[in-house]
């Protein structure tokens, strides 16, 4: 049994929103905010990636 890999978005905004992209077969709609340091959050139920637009290599 393979395991897919979490689902990376490329974002423009520092404040996102994740629901899964399943309808409803996905998770409680969360906000997540992408810290500056970093620029990548990782949402806590479906493990999505979000990265800020700019911080693709680090």
């Amino acid at each position: 049994m393979t395991i897919e890999a979490p689902e990376t978005k490329i974002v423009e905004n520092a404040r996102v929103a994740c629901d899964g992209s399943e309808g409803a077969l996905g998770h409680p709609r969360v906000w997540l905010q992408i810290p500056e340091d970093t620029g990548r959050v990782e949402c806590p139920y479906c493990d999505c990636l979000y990265i800020l637009k700019g911080h693709e290599d680090g």
